[in-house]
């Protein structure tokens, strides 16, 4: 009969394993749960109650809060101005940080370098990225820098924060959200390239496949389905989460219309404004992280996120039953 070990001991582990685990896990799992789990939740029930100028809940109303957002204009135009950003950054992102990582990759001297310099914009504010823009790039007078090279070739000045003139600003807000973020996701692009076996391309060069288009299309790109997955999902949940760029450039703008606004900006004014209205504030924050999730399982689903990780278990396990 196995004798059964003292509790203490078995918490502790081998050679106290357990506790250095727990002693080093512990803090950062306390504060998830303090600062991110328990507000999570609280918001989630919040969203099912009035609450104006409280955190703590007042009248019950059930889905109400959620049935009053679906039939209010200004949040459905908010979601449709998320699409129509997301139509714009996620194929502009990935196709630039997708090349850039190639071009880098392939870059016989200065490495080091390009991946620095690429990155550093990463590392920048939003907030200050957005002044940047706002103030002296894409400033509307006929002295900012996008209207003198206007002025070079004959062109006169844009208002290019107007919100009266959409398409302009779309612009502004598009390169901003580029220059911050290309770069990051290069990095993790060099990090899949760097991982396809050089045997492949030698392979592909013997049977006659040509450099070039020919070679990635067959070779790189496929080799990259789990990375590209990934940062599919990190953009279509970046893009939802835009907030910076669009109350930092816009939010001076006369009226600030509603096809100017992304969910997060909406949910900022409903929550924060005058009415402080948290109730239906929360009821929009669980709105938002459900479309998220249908949209992070509906991307994994069609492009195969996780699929390569299934199929090396598969193959596994019928080598280990083999080996049996």
């Amino acid at each position: 009969m196995t004798p059964v070990r003292p509790l203490r001991r078995r918490l502790a582990g081998p050679q106290n394993r357990n506790l250095w685990f727990w002693a080093f896990v512990g803090p950062f799992l306390a504060g998830l749960i303090v600062f991110v789990y328990v507000p999570i939740g609280w918001s989630v029930y919040l969203s099912f109650f009035e609450s104006y100028n409280t955190v703590s809940p007042t009248k019950f109303v059930g889905f109400g809060n959620y049935a009053d957002l679906f039939r209010d204009d200004a949040f459905t135009s908010s979601l449709r101005t998320f699409l129509l950003f997301a139509l714009f950054i996620v194929p502009v992102t990935f196709a630039a940080s997708l090349l850039l990582a190639v071009l880098v990759n392939r870059a016989r001297w200065g490495k080091a370098f390009f991946r620095s310099v690429y990155f550093v914009p990463t590392a920048c504010s939003y907030v200050v990225a957005a002044l940047v823009w706002k103030l002296s790039i894409f400033s509307g007078v006929r002295f900012g820098v996008a209207n003198q090279l206007l002025g070079n070739v004959g062109q006169s000045p844009i208002a290019w924060l107007s919100v009266t003139h959409p398409p302009w600003y779309w612009l502004v807000i598009v390169t901003l959200r580029l220059w911050l973020q290309v770069g990051f996701y290069m990095i993790l692009f060099l990090a899949g390239l760097q991982r396809i076996a050089p045997a492949l391309y030698e392979a592909a060069a013997v049977d006659g496949a040509r450099p070039g288009w020919q070679t990635f299309r067959y070779i790189t790109f496929p080799q990259l389905r789990g990375t590209s997955a990934a940062v599919l999902a990190l953009l279509l949940i970046n893009a939802f989460q835009a907030f910076d760029e669009f109350y930092n450039l816009l939010s001076s703008s006369s009226g600030y219309p509603p096809y100017a606004r992304p969910p997060l900006v909406y949910l900022y004014y409903v929550a924060l404004g005058q009415q402080q209205d948290l109730g239906h504030g929360s009821a929009g924050a669980v709105i938002l992280a459900g479309i998220i999730a249908i949209f992070t399982l509906l991307q994994g689903r069609f492009v195969g996120f996780g699929e390569e990780s299934a199929r090396d278990r598969r193959k596994a396990r019928r080598a280990a039953g083999a080996a049996a």
